[in-house]
């Protein structure tokens, strides 16, 4: 960060009084630029015991696969994020979200949300940013081609917990890049 958005002065990083981490500062109106992770929120749509998955038309990892995901929006609720992501990506309807994982990622500055989600109907289509879309079993899940470990943590738990009979809520923080199997 280089100017105050406030102001439009140059910043500085200095502590600010009271606080104990370095900060962007305006030089003029002194202006405090917090600077704070990212949500992603996603979901796992599930149709007829099948998983709803999107291979990417957008960078990062361009033609891997992922569940429905993306940056929330101000003014939304997690869930609102994960639904609103589902629609645009996989033109998908989906109701009744539960919170599933709940990864921290301070290594990126995220917390990715993923939320079990039933889909309304058998309708999807590839949106604007996916390639392709497809509802599929667990023994046709693309793991080698799957664009994040959170993707790879989360659906290995959903088929684990989909075998047990319960789905508790996971979180865990992954304090450094981990393998997505």
């Amino acid at each position: 960060m280089k100017f105050c958005s406030d102001c439009g002065a140059t910043v500085g990083l200095n502590i600010p009084e009271g606080d104990n981490r370095p900060r962007y500062i305006c030089t003029r109106c002194d202006m405090i630029h917090y600077q704070n992770p990212k949500i992603v929120a996603g979901c796992i749509p599930v149709y007829d015991n099948r998983i709803l998955l999107c291979k990417r038309a957008i960078e990062p990892r361009y033609g891997y696969w992922t569940l429905p995901a993306g940056f929330m929006e101000n003014g939304e609720s997690c869930e609102e994020g994960a639904a609103r992501e589902t629609e645009e990506e996989a033109c998908a309807q989906v109701e009744n979200l539960r919170l599933y994982t709940l990864f921290s990622l301070p290594h990126i500055d995220q917390v990715h949300l993923f939320y079990l989600a039933d889909m309304t109907t058998e309708h999807f289509a590839p949106g604007s940013e996916s390639l392709m879309t497809q509802l599929l079993p667990e023994a046709e899940i693309p793991w080698d081609e799957l664009a994040f470990p959170t993707i790879g943590r989360t659906l290995r738990y959903y088929f684990a917990d989909r075998q047990a009979g319960h789905f508790p809520v996971r979180s865990e923080a992954l304090l450094r890049p981990v393998r997505a199997n």
